[in-house]
């Protein structure tokens, strides 16, 4: 999986938690947290649906990682390299 791959994976995440989603403005280096106005049950959700897809265990330790769309890119581009 590449990186626009990776990208583009965590926005349709976003997207299908929120559909009102605005990412027309979205800075990849700003927490998508406060861009998106995502709270911390939409946060565990996106985790979760990458568990279910991927089935990738994300320790709890680890979610500052992915706080930007640039840093959930790099922390997720090696666990999905091969999917």
């Amino acid at each position: 999986m590449t990186r626009n791959d990776i990208k583009d994976l965590i926005l349709e995440i976003i997207e299908d938690i929120d559909d009102e989603a605005d990412f027309d403005s979205l800075d990849p280096d700003q927490p998508l947290r406060d861009q998106l106005d995502l709270d911390s049950m939409d946060f565990l959700d996106i985790v979760m649906e990458l568990r279910k897809r991927y089935k990738l265990q994300i320790p709890e330790e680890d979610y500052p990682q992915l706080a930007t769309l640039t840093s959930c890119t790099n922390y997720l581009e090696p666990l999905l390299k091969e999917a």
